[in-house]
């Protein structure tokens, strides 16, 4: 994948992160993009963190004291954990905010 292609791709998960929680109350969850960076920032105080990787080209999520890098997979047009265990970067931001505030969110 080249840089350009990269990009379009990062982007977009990006924005379709934030469209995921553009329903949900700021005090539940509190979305800000900064560049590449998007924090959510839970009732709690506990955070979650999406980033770019642009050198090798994946997303970086880290939350509850973990972290999952994600690779882009131009067959099925999904970031996928790089770890091969099928885990989906929209999914798993889901279930982090089901865990971290309750809330059920659709990936969209």
């Amino acid at each position: 994948m080249d840089d350009k292609r990269y990009h379009e791709v990062a982007d977009a998960a990006l924005r379709r992160i934030e469209n995921m929680l553009e329903d949900v109350d700021a005090e539940d969850v509190d979305v800000e993009r900064s560049g590449d960076v998007v924090t959510l920032t839970f009732k709690s105080g506990k955070k979650a963190v999406v980033n770019t990787q642009r050198p090798t080209r994946q997303i970086w999520l880290a939350a509850n004291a973990r972290a999952w890098h994600f690779d882009f997979d131009e067959a099925t047009s999904r970031w996928l954990d790089d770890k091969g265990q099928s885990v989906e970067l929209l999914s798993k931001v889901a279930e982090i905010v089901k865990e971290s505030s309750g809330l059920d969110v659709a990936v969209k």
